[in-house]
């Protein structure tokens, strides 16, 4: 249905070898400083121990190795097949280990010389996550901290995990069972504690926060909760009570929204965490707030003081969002010096097209300037920090309203870089497009996003770049265009380099001063994983993760007309060095759906066209758009399965296959079984008359 839119271990104690050996006891005073270095702008880049390296989550190596002059050399030092599930995530690496997460939140630990496999941990996810299981995404990355590893689920949990033995230290349930939410974003770590945030507001009704705890006990120090709750059960702090004045009717009833599922930056200098909050639920706010408001905290930047979780200040990126413009895309701290004043900023590159640099001491605005086509906005106000929206933006008037970017965004959680050698912000940009109208829409009908989506017909739709940005100019510098509305996550490094990952298979060095491209390697599958840099024995490395699943796949796939299989073309870790001589071996033949025989089948057009918009609401962004597969879900064209009614229901009302990924539906009746039955027998046919 091309009208459905896609939605998208134990303690360290001294220092050996560059590594923290295992202790029961709390690190010395020297180790502590060790291991809290690392984490600084200044480190030696030997290690990448957080999402971003350091705590600015620049996404920057100081590694010059590997430069401009150098790259030519820079061949593959080892390959590591990963198996199916999403390899989506970024690594990290520490004293010589990397540490990862794959497909169901499954860890490993592999020696980065040489890719040999340490440990590997299974949460078992498969088995205990419930309706959490249908995002399918896993995790985005892992982070280490004092010896250990930790990683959140899809089912809510956040595990830490002795980085020498791979079992693990503690698990704490972040998220109430059945609520819906779910991690899929990296822990980060600062003063002894680690901290995460979580999903859902797409999907449920919930009530998004972020949460600290221990990070050697998993006890909780504070929650910060992202949207106010219901009144009558009192606000937890007064930004909760100012933030409800923003709100109308009885929001609470849909929880609100706002999960902050990504973007979290500790600002070590003003002793501060930055949280980039999320959409709310339902996405149009004439039906959550209808009474219009800013709908505070949702799609801001979030300052809350590091020691206690209490409310600093706040930007919100979008008042009142309708569009899922979230703000979870990544915030990186530097200095930049404007208008000959040097200025402690932070800097976003949200989903709304604009790229925002703020004053990160009291949350002012100093610019914004678009970076992607926006048509729901004419610029950003700098005297007031709100968006001027053009009028038919909101449509509340029947019509059809093109926007650009789609609520994929012109940026989507694919990690930016920053260079403070170049001064430039380099950005995997998305030019995608979506037509809204809210015909018909109520409270009675209105999931999952409360407007109708369909797609523009424009010869950009569905492109990608990446842009080098001058944020102090507010101007464009370089730009490389790509097809395919996906790209991958940027590392830039010291050596005058910007390395990405494509989503047609390609992983690529760029010069960080004109992107001309110096290098290319064949991954033979797509990336949008960022990657990351790190030195062992005098040797520079850089390993990234290949592999692409979910809605990524099947987008792709249907519109870029990108070959893009998860059965074929292997998720793997690969990792370079100068003068590497390792080889991928040879491509697999790409898969072919076979047609099967179905003697019983009786077209009926109107069943499945039910079928088919139940199947675009709830197995699409897995089973693929028209039910072509992409990603490592099964081409449902070529199974028995919907053959029979006992068991379809086994697999999709009972979750017979719930511990190897396929989540339940129980919820769905037995005429919408038989429904979607009826669309994926017609796609069948399809396939047998030659009709893809």
């Amino acid at each position: 249905m091309r009208k459905a839119f896609i939605a998208i271990g134990l303690l360290a104690s001294v220092v050996a070898g560059g590594q923290f050996a295992a202790s029961s006891a709390a690190p010395g005073k020297s180790a502590m400083a060790a291991m809290l270095a690392q984490f600084e702008n200044g480190s030696s880049g030997d290690d990448w121990p957080g999402t971003g390296r350091t705590y600015s989550e620049q996404h920057f190596s100081p590694l010059a190795q590997i430069n401009d002059r150098t790259v030519g050399r820079l061949g593959l030092a080892w390959s590591m097949d990963l198996g199916m599930g999403n390899a989506a995530s970024q690594p990290v690496s520490v004293g010589g280990v990397i540490y990862m997460a794959t497909g169901m939140s499954l860890v490993r630990a592999v020696d980065a010389r040489t890719g040999r496999l340490l440990w590997s941990y299974d949460p078992e996810v498969g088995a205990v996550a419930g309706k959490e299981m249908r995002q399918q995404w896993g995790t985005r990355g892992v982070g280490w901290w004092n010896g250990k590893v930790y990683v959140g689920t899809i089912d809510g949990r956040l595990i830490a995990i002795d980085a020498k033995t791979g079992k693990p230290v503690w698990s704490v349930q972040t998220t109430e069972k059945g609520s819906g939410q779910f991690i899929t974003g990296a822990p980060r770590f600062f003063k002894g504690k680690v901290v995460i945030g979580q999903g859902g507001s797409d999907s449920t009704l919930n009530r998004g926060y972020v949460t600290a705890y221990d990070a050697e006990t998993g006890k909780q120090a504070w929650r910060f909760y992202i949207v106010p709750g219901d009144p009558a059960k009192g606000f937890e702090n007064k930004a909760m009570e100012a933030a409800a004045k923003t709100w109308t009717d009885q929001w609470w009833r849909w929880g609100g929204g706002g999960s902050p599922w990504n973007a979290i930056t500790y600002d070590a200098e003003l002793n501060q965490v930055l949280i980039g909050t999320g959409n709310g639920y339902p996405w149009n706010r004439h039906l959550r707030s209808p009474g219009g408001g800013d709908n505070l905290y949702l799609c801001s930047i979030l300052a809350l003081d590091a020691d206690t979780g209490e409310y600093k200040w706040h930007y919100q990126i979008n008042p009142g969002d309708s569009w899922d413009f979230n703000a979870a895309m990544g915030n990186m701290l530097t200095d930049l010096k404007i208008d000959g004043q040097l200025r402690k900023v932070v800097i976003t590159a949200p989903k709304n097209g604009f790229l925002y640099v703020i004053d990160r001491t009291n949350g002012k605005l100093i610019s914004a300037e678009k970076y992607a086509r926006v048509t729901w906005a004419t610029h950003i106000d700098t005297e007031t920090g709100r968006p001027v929206e053009v009028p038919e933006a909101r449509f509340d008037n029947g019509k059809d309203f093109e926007i650009w970017p789609s609520p994929r965004g012109a940026h989507s959680w694919n990690p930016v870089a920053y260079s403070p050698r170049t001064g430039l912000v380099y950005i995997p940009k998305i030019e995608h497009g979506v037509i809204f109208n809210d015909r018909g829409i109520t409270m009675d009908n209105w999931r999952p996003f409360g407007a109708n989506l369909s797609f523009p017909k424009d010869p950009i739709d569905n492109t990608s770049a990446l842009v080098a940005w001058d944020p102090v100019r507010q101007k464009k510098v370089w730009e490389v265009p790509f097809n395919g509305g996906w790209t991958g996550g940027v590392l830039a490094t010291a050596g005058n380099l910007v390395f990405q990952g494509h989503i047609d298979g390609r992983f690529a060095a760029y010069a960080a001063d004109s992107g001309k491209e110096l290098w290319r390697f064949a991954a033979q599958a797509g990336i949008l994983a960022a990657p990351i840099s790190y030195r062992l024995d005098g040797k520079q490395y850089v390993s990234v993760m290949v592999g692409v699943g979910g809605s990524a796949a099947t987008e792709s796939t249907s519109h870029a007309g990108i070959v893009m299989d998860g059965r074929t073309q292997k998720n793997r870790l690969l990792t370079f060095v100068l003068g590497g001589k390792a080889k991928l071996p040879a491509a697999p033949a790409p898969f072919v759906v076979r047609p099967v025989d179905d003697p019983d089948y009786k077209p009926d057009p109107a069943l499945a066209a039910k079928g088919e918009a139940i199947f675009g609401g709830n197995c699409l962004s897995c089973h693929g758009l028209e039910a072509i597969a992409a990603g490592w879900a099964p081409d449902l064209r070529g199974s028995l399965l919907p053959q029979s009614a006992e068991a379809f229901a086994s697999v999709v009302r009972d979750g017979g296959l719930v511990a190897t990924g396929m989540p339940k539906f129980d919820e769905l009746s037995e005429s919408d079984r038989d429904a979607i039955r009826q669309y994926l027998r017609s796609r069948a046919a399809d396939l047998r008359a030659g009709r893809h």
